[in-house]
C-alpha cells in the first residue's frame, strides 16, 4: 500500500528530537577534545633465527596531544617494553614516534611524532586541585582497540592511593566510575568543559573489564612531569645524595625492623657533608656493617621506600628536611638541603 503524499512529507518534515542540556555538553566535549586522542601501539623488534628482524604488536593503549610539536602524552605501562611505537590520530593517519622520556613513579611517559604536525590539536589542560566528588566525568579513548569511545560518569572519589606500575604509591589519585577498560590507558579524564583533569591509568575489577572502578593519575602530576620529561628526558627529582637498599634487601637484613638502609653515600652531596653512613666491611673480619637506616623526614614516619619516595616527592630541589636515622641503637637528626638527584 502507499503512503499518502501528505504523510510522507509530515515524517520528512518532523524535527529533531531535542536533546538534554547534558547531552549538549556531552556531544560537545567529545567533539572539542577527540581530535586530541591518539591509539598508541607498542611493538617490539625481535629477531628470527636467522637473524632477520620483524616487528611484534605488544600492547596498544590511548594517548593525548600536549602541544603543537608532536609531543603525546601516555602511560608508562602502554610502552614499556617497547623497541619502536606508533601512533594513531582520529583521521587514522598514522605516525611513527619516538620515546622522550619517562617517570614510571607516576605512570607517565612522552612519545614524540615528527610528521604532520599540521595535524597535531593540543588537549585543552585543566586543573585538577579544586576538583570535587559528585561532578561531570568523561573519558575518551581506545578501549578494545575501538577507537574514538567515550563514556561519562562522574568523580566518586578523590585522594586515593595506588600501587603504581612503578612499585611506589601515588597519590591523591581520581576516581571515577566512567568507564575504563583495557585500551583506555593513557587516554583523558575530562571535566565538563573539556578540560583535561586526569589521564586514565588503572581500573579495579576481578574480570579485567570495568566495574565502575576506574582510576585517573591528576593532571596536576602531568603538568609538573610532562615539561621536564620533554626538556630533559626525565624528571627533577629531589634527594639527599644516597642510594638505599631494595625492599628485599631491606627485609633480609632488617627482618622486623622497620626503615630504608643506605647503601652508598655519594661524594659532595648534603648526606656526605652531613656524614651519614652506608653499608661497608669490617676490615678485620669481613662481616658488613650498617650504617644509617632512614626512619622519617620531617613528621612523616619512614617505614620503606614507598614512604621514603613520597616523602620526598611532596618537596622541591633547594627546600631543607629534617632526615631521621637509625644508627647503632641510637637517632639522630640531620638537617639537609635537596639536590636534584636525577
Amino acid at each position: 500500500m502507499k503512503m499518502p503524499l501528505a504523510c510522507a512529507a509530515l515524517i520528512l518534515a518532523a524535527p529533531a528530537v531535542a536533546l538534554l542540556p547534558d547531552e549538549e555538553n556531552t556531544i560537545k566535549v567529545f567533539k572539542d577534545a577527540s581530535p586530541s586522542v591518539v591509539f598508541v601501539t607498542n611493538i617490539a623488534v625481535r629477531q628470527n633465527i636467522f637473524m632477520d628482524e620483524f616487528a611484534v604488536p605488544q600492547g596498544a593503549g590511548s594517548g593525548f596531544i600536549w602541544d603543537k610539536e608532536g609531543h603525546i602524552v601516555t602511560n608508562f605501562h602502554v610502552v614499556n617494553g617497547g623497541n619502536a611505537f606508533l601512533v594513531t590520530l582520529k583521521d587514522h593517519t598514522e605516525l611513527e614516534a619516538e620515546l622522550i622520556g619517562v617517570e614510571p613513579h607516576k605512570d607517565i611517559a612522552v612519545l614524540r611524532v615528527r610528521k604532520a604536525l599540521d595535524k597535531m590539536k593540543p588537549i585543552a589542560v585543566g586543573i585538577s586541585e579544586t576538583l570535587q566528588v559528585g561532578q561531570k566525568a568523561v573519558a575518551i579513548g581506545n578501549p578494545f582497540g575501538l577507537d574514538n569511545t567515550l563514556t561519562t560518569g562522574i568523580i566518586s572519589a578523590l585522594g586515593r592511593q595506588i600501587l603504581g606500575i612503578g612499585q611506589v604509591t601515588i597519590h591523591d589519585v581520581i576516581q571515577t566510575d566512567a568507564a575504563i577498560n583495557p585500551g583506555n590507558s593513557g587516554g583523558p579524564l575530562l571535566d565538563s568543559d573539556g578540560k583535561l583533569i586526569g589521564m586514565n591509568t588503572m581500573i579495579y575489577s576481578n574480570s579485567g573489564s570495568s566495574a565502575g572502578v576506574g582510576f585517573a593519575v591528576p593532571v596536576s602530576f602531568i603538568k609538573r612531569i610532562v615539561p621536564q620529561l620533554i626538556k630533559y628526558g626525565k624528571t627533577i627529582q629531589p634527594g639527599i645524595g644516597v642510594s638505599v637498599l631494595t625492599p628485599d634487601q631491606t627485609a633480609e637484613i632488617l627482618g622486623e625492623v622497620r626503615g630504608v638502609v643506605v647503601r652508598d653515600i655519594a661524594p659532595n652531596t648534603p648526606a656526605a657533608r652531613a656524614g651519614l653512613l652506608g653499608l661497608r666491611r669490617d676490615e678485620r673480619t669481613g662481616r658488613l656493617l650498617i650504617g644509617d637506616i632512614i626512619v622519617g623526614v620531617d613528621d612523616m614516619p619512614v617505614k620503606n621506600y614507598d614512604d621514603l619516595y613520597n616523602a620526598l616527592d611532596r618537596r622541591k630541589v633547594g627546600d631543607t628536611v629534617t632526615l631521621k636515622t637509625y644508627r647503632n641503637g641510637r637517632k639522630s637528626s640531620y638537617r639537609l638541603e635537596l639536590i636534584n638527584v636525577y
